[in-house]
């Protein structure tokens, strides 16, 4: 379908207005106002829809702009472009200085800054007299006059205002598609992975914020020889909050639609105020019907109909396109030149939170050309030494260069910007950027255009060429349309690494690269980051044993803060204090254990041609399986297959299509996630999502409060403790100050909390170091006398050696159900079943 350009559509909007105002029996004055208004909401759109900053107090702009062309002109005797010029320009250095002390704060605080100085501008505009007249406002403007016309006339100054409101909106146009405003759209998903990509984002949020409250101000000009005075109104926070009521009705992500709600704001106004005094409260109400039921907006209602009307085609998962080929590092990724020796050398660095020593005097050297690898038990301190790194943390002492340059106490855009880039632990993406959108931002970080305002972000020949190489390289070739949100798990770790290949790093931090991932993906990204090594020196922190001793040249030991060996992979593995801390008695000794089953034939949870889509994907094609009384089932598959997606089912988190999910004999399909987790459903989901800043206590609290309805086994704290005693130690502490082996622990622990008949564990061993995994794993097989659960881990033999029962997925559908032991002991059958 061809798409008209939205400033074609525009400027026939604009030449039309007029004409349709009229007809409605409305007038020219209207007409203006609409214009006035949609572009003091394109204004604000800038920050509230591009950035993600949301203004409540943007009528102090508007104000501004106002009363100073107001003076400015009455000083000059009736003039209209100078006045206008200097309260577009006063306003953006006021703006600026504003900004820069705002800024310094984000989310709810940054609104209620906003909202003060909307109060405060207000307040001295009514208030000062002398200057802004006070309550009777500010009078005896002049409309201009030039060129042959006057303006006195309603129709030629709708006109001009017409003709200075597209040219604006040439400008954000250009801005939107420029640079500038694909680095805002990434401030917006993620600010945290925009810093770590070198973008120093407080410049561009404070850029936003100046041609935000400039546009804003201009709108304020206009109105103000519109009405041939203004007053302190249009300062107020109920006109700030109005202006954000039309972008949001309007619609924040669609380029036209923030003018779009200005029209409606007026035609609303305008005949309903005909009826009642009170149209304001109708207009809120308006506004929460949108707020509930068009995400989207006004512009966003004709897709939401046509979606209803025509549903998109169903396809399969978003990696079904990919093409997973070999491809050589891209050569401008290649260092220009190499050191003989270390190249990033942290000395003797520590990090104290409180009174509490995470990282004490850790030292570490990593030389160019080389594979370190830095391992640990979980808590040992290596996700903070990667943060201390990279600029996250700042260390309480010692010193870090690069290259001989300091990094101690760099902000993480300058860390980057020297040439270190980190992938994380927990997949840190712009989710609703396409992979393509993703690896183009960081690219462009390196270009000397990345700020340009006006031109073409998509022009950029050379980020463009530079994106699909590492799109080669990475292993994200045919999917590069697909939406970041929209991969699996492992499609995702995938492109977290692609990000930091596309930062250009002179040396790469890989946080649990392999986590997730099939087999046969590990297998293809631990060789990708060892080839990558002759070039590029990588410091990986990974929990695969296994695949450290084969990939790693050097591998240095954390343990509770400390280094506790760093040598060769010979020395590692055969020091018995690393033996003793970090592997324990081992996966294989436990996953040898025989185990008694619980299982009974009474079926819990039954699962009857279940679909799922999200979007345009099915994801789930006609799954059926059952849950028996005290059984544990392993739900096994490759990457995009459907297991979380499966779990999220389950829990009401992904709604079913067609099909019946039945608990205990009753239906639940289709009941919300609340429900479900009322009625004896527990969901520890992959990254444990814990609530950060409670304690452990308040997690467990949260878990229980609503969920004592009697279904299944009644979870008390003692009960609780009995089978987690570590957390009873820990009850106090905030959940984000836990090691990684505690955090599982306590979202298990979470979940079990209220009344629980079948427990969901969506990779509950990942990224834990194997003394751990042997402990959760004892406390999982003793759990199977209390309750039902279904697990879903990449660990082969662990899931099996756990599990009565495994059910294989393979894009979404059932390909194998049987016995685990089967599995579990004939490998030719397991290679036939998981395609491993």
């Amino acid at each position: 379908m061809t798409r008209i350009h939205p400033l074609l559509i525009a400027g026939a909007a604009l030449i039309a207005l007029p004409f349709a105002i009229q007809a409605a029996g409305l007038t020219f004055t209207s007409a203006t106002e609409v214009v006035v208004y949609g572009l003091a909401c394109m204004g604000l759109n800038v920050l509230a829809g591009r950035t993600g900053l949301f203004s409540f107090g943007h009528g102090a702009w508007f104000g501004l702009g106002a009363y100073v062309a107001g003076l400015s002109s009455l000083a000059m005797g009736g003039a209209f472009w100078l006045p206008l010029l200097i309260a577009v320009g006063a306003t953006a250095l006021i703006a600026a200085g504003f900004g820069s002390v705002m800024l310094r704060r984000s989310g709810v605080y940054f609104s209620l800054m906003t909202l003060a100085l909307s109060a405060l501008g207000f307040s001295i505009a009514f208030r000062w007299t002398e200057v802004t007249g006070g309550e009777n406002g500010l009078g005896g403007i002049d409309r201009p006059s030039f060129a042959g016309l006057d303006f006195e006339m309603s129709e030629p100054y709708y006109w001009l205002v017409a003709a200075i409101a597209f040219a604006m909106l040439v400008l954000l146009w250009r801005v939107n598609n420029s640079p500038l405003g694909t680095v805002l759209r990434a401030i917006r998903e993620n600010e945290q992975r925009t810093r770590f990509l070198g973008y120093r984002v407080d410049r561009y949020k404070l850029a936003a914020f100046v041609l935000s409250a400039s546009i804003t101000a201009l709108a304020g000009v206009l109105l103000l020889y519109k009405n041939r005075m203004t007053s302190a109104e249009p300062m107020s926070v109920v006109f700030s909050g109005e202006l954000l009521a039309m972008v949001v009705i309007g619609g924040m992500r669609g380029f036209l639609g923030p003018a779009l709600g200005a029209l409606f704001y007026i035609l609303f106004r305008e005949y309903l105020s005909i009826y009642t005094d009170n149209w304001l409260f109708w207009f809120g109400l308006v506004f929460v019907g949108f707020v509930l039921f068009a995400h989207d907006g006004l512009i966003g209602i004709p897709g939401q109909i046509r979606r209803y009307l025509r549903p998109p085609p169903e396809s399969h998962a978003a990696m079904a396109g990919r093409k997973a080929e070999t491809h050589p590092l891209p050569a401008f990724l290649k260092p220009s030149d190499h050191v003989d020796g270390p190249l990033l050398v942290a000395d003797g660095i520590s990090k104290y939170f409180g009174g509490f020593k995470a990282v004490d005097e850790v030292s570490i050297a990593v030389r160019d050309r080389s594979l370190h690898a830095l391992i640990g038990p979980n808590g040992a301190g290596k996700t903070t030494a990667f943060n201390l790194l990279s600029g996250l943390y700042e260390p309480s002492s010692g010193s870090l260069t690069l290259a001989g340059a300091p990094l101690s106490g760099r902000t993480p855009e300058e860390v980057s910007a020297a040439g270190l880039g980190r992938s994380f632990q927990i997949t840190n993406l712009f989710p609703s950027l396409s992979v393509q959108e993703n690896i183009r931002l960081a690219v462009q970080a390196a270009s000397p255009r990345r700020m340009n305002p006006l031109i073409r972000a998509e022009g950029l020949e050379e980020v463009n060429d530079q994106t699909a190489q590492i799109l080669d390289y990475a292993g994200l070739a045919g999917m590069e349309t697909a939406e970041a949100a929209s991969l699996s798990y492992g499609g995702q770790r995938l492109l977290d690494l692609g990000l930091a290949l596309g930062n250009h790093p002179r040396i790469l931090l890989a946080d649990e690269p392999l986590a997730g991932l099939s087999v046969a993906e590990r297998e293809r990204i631990g060789r990708l980051l060892k080839a990558l090594s002759a070039d590029i020196p990588v410091l990986l922190v990974e929990h695969d044993i296994d695949r450290v001793f084969e990939l790693a040249d050097r591998v240095t030991v954390m343990n509770e803060g400390h280094v506790l060996l760093d040598g060769t992979v010979e020395e590692t593995r055969s020091d018995p204090r690393v033996q003793e801390v970090y592997i324990g008695s081992g996966t294989s000794a436990v996953a040898a254990r025989s185990r008694v089953s619980a299982a009974q034939d009474k079926v819990l949870l039954s699962l009857d041609g279940v679909n799922v889509s999200y979007g345009k994907s099915h994801i789930l094609h006609d799954v059926s399986c059952a849950l028996r009384q005290g059984e544990i089932l392993a739900l096994l598959g490759r990457n995009g297959a459907g297991k979380s997606t499966l779990l999220k089912a389950l829990i009401g988190i992904a709604p079913v299509g067609s099909g019946e999910i039945r608990l205990d004999g009753t239906v639940v399909s289709g009941l919300s996630s609340a429900e479900m987790a009322r009625s004896g459903i527990s969901y520890v989901p992959q990254g444990r999502g814990l609530f950060a800043g409670m304690s452990v206590g308040e997690n467990l609290e949260l878990g229980r409060i609503k969920r004592r309805k009697g279904h299944g086994v009644h979870w008390t704290d003692e009960r609780i403790f009995s089978y987690f005693p570590r957390l009873k130690e820990r009850i106090d502490t905030p959940a984000d100050y836990l090691s990684g082996g505690e955090q599982q622990m306590a979202a298990v622990a979470r979940a079990l909390a209220g009344d629980t008949r079948v427990l969901l564990l969506d990779e509950p061993f990942e990224g834990l170091s194997p003394a751990v995994v042997e402990q959760l794993f004892e406390t999982f097989d003793r759990l199977r006398q209390e309750v039902s659960i279904i697990i879903v881990d990449h660990n082969l033999d662990l899931a099996l050696t756990l599990s009565d029962r495994t059910v294989a997925l393979e894009r979404g559908s059932i390909i194998h159900e049987g016995p685990s032991a089967a599995l579990a002991t004939d490998i030719d059958l397991r290679r036939k079943v998981l395609w491993l």
